[in-house]
């Protein structure tokens, strides 16, 4: 209500898988996420090898004839984005895997290059036939502005962990919707930050999709759960609408995570 009332009466979302099962074991998943949650959206990775272990052309061509398949053993209206993870480091190349899957119609295509030489960004939109999407490595409303200013982007995926809290994913949404982008804040976090987006796009019309991660903690007994893959607003109750439980924090539920670094043929680390 603070932020001048809700636009929508629930929030969509879709579920982050962030790896790329084999599709029997992928479509196995999905459908467990769906009766549970209603999911009818995911992320997945497109790459199916190590970057580094053989041609990047074979990389290319094992991602689209996977997200063929993928899509011939899901419901046609179910969506699938692809998350790159920032690990290509030259434009052509991620040009080269957003074509091969679009065909299949991907969600969007996300981060396939590093955000820190953004013209290279109004580039790659310019020649790929996907929605493009990236965000969540920027963190100024002024980064977001330069981003699209470059015509860098389609879809806009700020980090409310990252970019500074609440007062700042408004600014960013308002840069986005003057330069007709949509927002799918980035979200892989624990269940407060889902509160937080959940506020922050129920009040927001130029909304994508909210990114959730299912998962369980001891410090919060009662999380946003989506139902039918959305997530319900919770007018009656105060704050962020969600409890947490601060002396579990001091002793429980830490989760330490390292980014994996690729090593190529040569033993030089791969780009990430």
């Amino acid at each position: 209500m603070l932020l001048g009332g809700n636009v929508r009466d629930r929030v969509p979302v879709y579920c982050g898988v962030y790896t790329a099962p084999d599709p029997p074991a992928c479509r196995d998943l999905t459908q467990e996420l769906n009766e549970r949650y209603g999911f009818t959206a995911f992320k997945l990775s497109p790459y199916r090898r190590d970057l580094y272990a053989g041609r990047w052309g074979n990389v290319v061509k094992e991602a689209a004839e996977y997200f063929a398949e993928i899509r011939s053993i899901h419901p046609v209206e179910w969506e699938f984005a692809f998350e790159a993870h920032a690990r290509i480091f030259e434009p052509r190349q991620a040009i080269q895997l957003g074509n091969a899957l679009a065909p299949y119609d991907p969600l969007w295509f996300e981060e396939p290059i590093r955000p820190e030489y953004l013209p290279a960004w109004g580039h790659l939109r310019s020649r790929l036939d996907v929605p493009l999407a990236t965000g969540e490595s920027l963190f100024l409303p002024q980064d977001f502005l330069a981003l699209l200013t470059a015509g860098g982007a389609d879809i806009v995926q700020p980090d409310v962990c990252v970019v500074g809290g609440l007062a700042q994913m408004r600014r960013i949404a308002t840069i986005a919707e003057t330069h007709y982008a949509s927002v799918a804040p980035h979200n892989p976090m624990g269940p407060l930050a889902t509160a937080v987006n959940v506020h922050f796009a129920a009040a927001h019309h130029g909304l994508k999709l909210v990114e959730y991660k299912p998962c369980e903690t001891t410090w919060c007994p009662d999380p946003y759960l989506p139902v039918d893959g959305y997530l319900e607003l919770r007018p009656d109750r105060p704050g962020w609408g969600v409890e947490i439980d601060e002396s579990v924090l001091g002793s429980d539920d830490y989760v330490r995570w390292e980014r994996v670094l690729p090593i190529r043929p040569d033993g030089s680390t791969g780009y990430v």
